[in-house]
């Protein structure tokens, strides 16, 4: 059986090959076990793309893949899941912090039948900022996008061929994995794994690419929008209410005089509200824009130890689907 682990690369000469090394240690004991490593260079700026064409130059079953510009995490890890040729695919970080000695207990639980397997970490050893952003899209994933109920995301996970299959036809530019893997099965499975401090350096997230990733949800819901619409009416009914509310105290208390301050923070909130969901129904529009002008995932530079007929073969498979 083959392994294929993706792992999308960003500054991280100094670990990746160490990533990939303790990976192959840990896959050689495991029975009957292949492994191959896709390895995606997401537009580094430092030496990044020079140590995976030496890894890919001592392993032959190690490709590399260099993308043209930075196109985010979700966007890379596309780009190594269409090179992938595994019977299952696992995705990893380059930073240690999902840790390859954890690669067994995810074998095994796929082995009881799942199809996705998501690692759950006992304590999360990210940044504040990381955790912040992970704990809100979280929370916005629970109450607004479909997924099986009491299961946790992560971006430690392994999954079956046939899943990864049906994950490349999207080809929206805007991604969020996991929503993806929720749209395409409902047999999932959590296991409990160590999450490892990062090794070198600090997380390359920061406000601009955590906010970026958070929106991206709202490519596979409407509740957005639903929300809009159940404000609307709740402030419309509460501004009848409290005109009529006011006319009343006229009528029977004609000297009561109509506060400015009460008037101007009326119009706040519900100017306030009215641009919130204008800039919501403006996301959206913005997004069908993008995906209407064909905006790439990602570019692809050049790569190494990847059959050309392997991309061209996958493109045109999408193309088949969306003629269908």
């Amino acid at each position: 059986m083959l392994l294929s682990i993706v792992i999308p690369c960003y500054n991280s000469e100094q670990t990746i090959g160490k990533v990939v090394e303790t990976s192959m240690e840990v896959i050689d004991k495991i029975e009957g076990m292949e492994c191959e490593f896709v390895l995606v260079n997401d537009f580094s700026r430092d030496k990044t793309c020079q140590e995976i064409w030496k890894l890919a130059e001592k392993y032959p079953n190690v490709k590399g893949i260099n993308l043209a510009k930075n196109f985010g995490q979700h966007n890379a890890i596309m780009a190594g899941l269409r090179a992938a040729e595994g019977d299952y695919i696992m995705g990893m970080d380059d930073d240690m912090q999902t840790h390859p000695s954890q690669i067994p207990a995810f074998i095994e639980k796929m082995n009881e039948g799942y199809d996705v397997v998501f690692g759950v970490y006992r304590k999360r050893k990210f940044n504040f900022m990381k955790n912040l952003v992970s704990k809100i899209a979280a929370f916005i994933m629970w109450h607004m996008v479909e997924r099986p109920k009491g299961l946790e995301a992560s971006n430690y996970w392994c999954c079956r061929k046939y899943v990864r299959d049906e994950m490349i036809r999207y080809d929206s530019y805007n991604l969020y994995l996991q929503v993806l893997f929720y749209r395409t099965t409902g047999n999932i499975a959590n296991i409990e794994i160590e999450h490892f401090s990062r090794e070198v350096g600090q997380s390359n997230y920061n406000f601009k690419k955590s906010l970026r990733l958070f929106m991206a949800f709202m490519n596979y819901t409407v509740i957005p929008l639903r929300l809009a619409t159940c404000l609307g009416a709740l402030c419309s009914i509460a501004g009848f209410i409290g005109a009529v509310v006011v006319i009343a105290q006229k009528i029977v208390l004609p000297d009561v005089a109509i506060g400015w301050p009460s008037l101007m923070c009326t119009m706040l909130i519900l100017f306030g509200f009215l641009f919130l969901m204008l800039g919501i129904i403006g996301e959206y529009i913005g997004k069908c824009i993008l995906n209407i002008s064909k905006t790439p995932q990602y570019v692809v530079r050049d790569t190494i130890n990847i059959k050309e007929t392997e991309g061209k073969e996958t493109y045109e498979e999408i193309s088949d689907y969306r003629r269908e």
